[in-house]
């Protein structure tokens, strides 16, 4: 049984603040250290729930707030040099978890809300339907054959996992309060919910079915300004609908942005 898991930093216990994050904030090792918290405590929980192998990603920012030193040896830290933002995630995997995720663009009281950039980005949808980044790494997971099966961070989050699969485990570590601050659930228990939710997630590996939308899918992304649509429209198969939206409509399965 080998289980993938995904990261990000926004839905990581005991981040509470917008200015945590930030690169210039002085808390970058923080952060880090309490992205570790949570790596390690689902990779516990899914070699508890039974997998032979844990492969993990450094995902957000594209990298480097891993803290290698603390990983958990039994986990695989994914360091494929690839320019693809799956790694080596293929079709070997059995379930991929996401960690430390957060609500889409536009939820409210969802702590640090958005899609891919919260400055350019505003609303975006495949097949009509309204997606963040959870439903992109599913599709994206989707398509090696490799199912969702737990999602941690803050509730918002959650209950948009939800929304998307079944049968799914989540573990909510933190609540927002309006989007730039969140109440965090104490660290002991949300990396025991996390381990927890992880060591059950693994059982479901054999009922959760792959996230795939309909294919040729349509893609509408609204950008904030009309500048920041500007920069997309000479790409290949984009179409400008308006000033500040484009459309595209592929077949490729994981040619999700225009």
């Amino acid at each position: 049984m080998k289980i993938y898991i995904h990261t990000d930093l926004e839905g990581i216990t005991g981040i509470d603040t917008c200015e945590m994050i930030q690169r210039d904030s002085g808390r970058i090792r923080e952060c880090g250290e309490l992205l570790m918290g949570d790596v390690n405590a689902a990779v516990d929980g899914a070699f508890a729930g039974g997998a032979d192998q844990v492969t993990v990603l450094d995902s957000p920012g594209g990298g480097g707030n891993f803290i290698l030193d603390m990983l958990d040896p039994r986990a695989e830290n994914d360091t494929k040099p690839n320019k693809l933002w799956w790694g080596i995630l293929d079709g070997s995997f059995q379930g991929t978890f996401f960690i430390g995720a957060h609500a889409m663009a536009g939820t409210i009281n969802g702590f640090l809300d958005h899609t891919q950039s919260s400055i350019h980005w505003h609303d975006y949808s495949v097949n009509g339907r309204r997606m963040g980044e959870l439903a992109q790494w599913a599709m994206v997971a989707g398509h090696f054959g490799v199912p969702m099966l737990m999602v941690s961070g803050d509730e918002a989050a959650c209950v948009e996992a939800r929304q998307f699969f079944s049968p799914l485990e989540t573990a909510i570590v933190k609540r927002g309060v309006g989007r730039n601050r969140a109440e965090p659930v104490p660290p002991d228990e949300a990396r025991a919910r996390i381990r927890e939710a992880a060591r059950r997630a693994v059982g479901l590996a054999s009922q959760a079915h792959p996230f795939r939308p309909a294919l040729p899918m349509e893609i509408i992304l609204e950008f904030n300004r009309s500048d920041y649509c500007d920069s997309v429209v000479h790409a290949p198969g984009v179409e400008r609908l308006d000033a500040r939206t484009v459309r595209k409509v592929t077949s490729h399965p994981l040619s999700l942005f225009p």
